[in-house]
Parts: structure tokens; C-alpha cells; sequence
């Protein structure tokens, strides 16, 4: 099967996208598929004719996840044509050349439904859900409407805008979280302890983007649960040896204990697979999914989100979540693609 693995572009989360797109690469590798690793925002400026056929080892170059976000800028710098444009060269004349095209994106242009939405138009297959479960997931103010109308736990939040701060003074639940709107891979999060703290951290989050939700922040333990094709993965439970599950905490190695199955009670494990199912058909998604959970020490467990376009780095939690149930990463990468096929 030819397959092209779309990476890269120019959101916050492009590092974490990277290193996803190289380990798809060399897991799909395994299995006998004609590959080509893109970065979507670069592309490719070389003879397409016959590219799959390109004696190449595609992930070179592909980096590591440091622990800062990237330099969108110099990204933006490496580009000659119309840097302005989202999508690179060649990009979209290789992906009509593909049987299916596997989304590593994460972030902004990835998981927000635009890519999606363009395929379509274009007839070109993709991994993944579809344009518009990726708008409702990506856009978390949406997502808490959504969860209220369904009775979804979730913690106590309110969105306000760089127009509207003084809305920062009727809260009153600390700690808290500020977190941008949009955002993914725990950019753009900030804990306050106080109203101080609070102003602080919001003025980091509004350099990122124009909406802001504050959150109750939820003492306890934290989870996630991978589904796939609306069946709910066990539980994995991610401990933060210092701070709580930041950019950081996620990428580095060594930084977090994960635990799969997670230490819980029967009863409480199904509840909590049961909401991540819920979840996955509230939003509408649509192949697979990772929906986060934080449990506070009275074990009511709340929602925080879901992400239609988990991580699938080395250290990542959906491909263990998926290795407890005895499915290696590269029948994982496979699974995706047979089930997105069937859409």
C-alpha cells in the first residue's frame, strides 16, 4: 500500500508531530508499505515521478522533543515560496498519489479539522476522524457545552477573551488552570495558585491565542484512556515525578511514572472506560481517540478532554495503552489504517 505520513506544519506541537511521524514511519516500514515521510509545512521540492519507489530512509531529519516549544519563526525562515501557506510543496500531488494518507499532525492545521476538511474535497483518504469531530474536539469551550449537554463530568471552567479580562475576577476556585482554547501536548497550560498567580499565567496563554478557559484545577490522580473504534483501550495512569503533566513532563523521558493497566477498582475502571466511550460518540469522532480524565481523592473522576490525533512517540501513552492488550506498535499503526479505510 502506498502510504504518505503528513507531519511537521506549524503549530506549537510540531516537535512532538516530528518524532510521531518518524516512529509511524519505521513502524509501518515493518510492515512491506511504499512510504513517504512529509513535513506538511515544507514539503517537498524534488522529482515526484515514481516517489514512492524512492530508494530513501524519509525519517531522517526528523529531530527530537526538547523541552521548549519550537522556533515557529525559523521554521517559517526555512521555506523559500510563500511561506504564508500552510501547506508545502508538492504536498498535495503526493498525497493523490497515495492509497491513504496517515495524520501524525498535532495541534493547530492538524487536529483542527482543516486538513480533514481539504481531503475530502480533494478525495484523498486519511487516518483519523473527520473535519468536523476535529473542529468540536479541538475547540474545548465546545467540547464542555457538549459534555454538560450529555452529562459528561467535567471540572468547573469559564473562557474569556483578551477583550473580556475582567471576567478573571469573578473566579474564585484556586487552584486553578489557564490553558488556551485550542492548544494540545499541555502548551500553553499554566497552574495559579492565587488571583496573583492567576493574572501572571494568563498573560502567557493570551501570547498563544485570543480565547483562555480557567479551570478548576482537580487534586488527585491522573488518567487516560485510549479508544478505538468506540471500544475503550485500559486505563493508564500518568504520575509526574515533579509539577503536574506539563509540555515537559510529557516528552521527556524519565520525567513521568506511567502505569497500564492503571491501580484501580473494577467498578471505577468501567465507569471510566464507559465516559471515554461516551465521550468518543459525543464528539462525534470516528477511528480512535485518547480522552483525559483527573480523579480527585473522593474518586469522583471528571473529563478534561479528548484528542482526536493522540501522540505516537516512543514514550507516548495509546500505543502502551494499546501493547496491554498485546498489540504491538506496528499492528497498532495498522489497525488505524484498516479502520479508517472503513469510513
Amino acid at each position: 500500500m502506498k502510504i504518505v505520513i503528513l507531519a511537521g506544519g506549524i503549530s506549537t506541537e510540531r516537535d512532538v508531530s516530528l518524532v510521531t511521524g518518524a516512529t509511524i514511519y519505521q513502524a509501518l516500514k515493518k510492515k512491506g508499505h511504499q512510504l513517504v515521510l512529509l513535513d506538511v509545512y515544507l514539503g517537498y521540492t524534488g522529482e515526484i515521478a515514481d516517489i514512492f519507489s524512492k530508494d530513501k530512509d524519509w525519517s531522517e531529519n526528523f529531530g527530537t522533543i526538547s523541552e521548549q516549544n519550537p522556533d515557529i519563526e525559523a521554521v517559517k525562515a526555512m521555506r523559500k515560496e510563500h511561506p504564508e501557506r500552510l501547506i508545502g510543496p508538492n504536498v498535495i500531488e503526493i498525497c493523490s498519489q497515495s492509497d491513504i494518507v496517515f495524520l501524525a499532525l498535532h495541534g493547530r492545521n492538524g487536529e483542527d479539522g482543516r486538513i480533514q476538511a481539504m481531503f475530502d474535497l480533494l478525495d484523498i483518504k486519511y487516518t483519523g476522524t473527520d473535519y468536523l469531530s476535529s473542529a468540536l474536539a479541538m475547540d474545548k469551550t465546545i467540547s464542555k457545552e457538549l459534555f454538560h449537554k450529555y452529562k459528561i463530568p467535567t471540572a468547573k471552567s469559564i473562557t474569556i477573551s483578551q477583550e473580556d479580562k475582567q471576567a478573571v475576577e469573578t473566579w474564585n476556585i484556586y487552584p486553578c488552570i489557564a490553558k488556551v482554547n485550542c492548544g494540545g501536548s499541555s502548551v500553553g497550560v499554566y497552574k495559579a495558585e492565587n488571583r496573583e498567580e492567576l493574572h501572571t499565567v494568563l498573560a502567557k496563554a493570551f501570547q498563544l491565542e485570543s480565547r483562555v478557559i480557567i479551570e478548576q484545577y482537580i487534586e488527585g490522580r491522573e488518567f487516560s484512556v485510549g479508544v478505538m473504534e468506540g471500544k475503550a483501550l485500559p486505563i493508564i495512569e500518568i504520575a509526574p515525578k515533579v509539577g503536574f503533566y506539563d509540555y515537559k513532563n510529557k516528552y521527556q523521558a524519565g520525567t513521568t511514572i506511567e502505569t497500564c493497566p492503571a491501580d484501580l477498582d473494577h467498578n471505577i475502571t468501567a465507569a471510566m472506560q464507559a465516559c471515554a466511550e461516551s465521550v468518543y460518540k459525543v464528539l462525534r469522532l470516528q477511528t480512535y481517540a485518547r480522552v483525559d480524565f483527573r480523579m480527585d481523592d473522593e474518586l469522583n473522576f471528571y473529563c478534561l478532554e479528548a484528542n482526536t490525533l493522540p501522540g505516537m512517540t516512543p514514550i507516548s501513552l495509546l500505543p502502551q495503552e494499546a501493547a496491554a492488550v498485546g498489540m504491538e506498535f506496528p499492528e497498532l499503526c495498522q489497525q488505524i489504517i484498516d479502520i479508517s479505510l472503513k469510513k
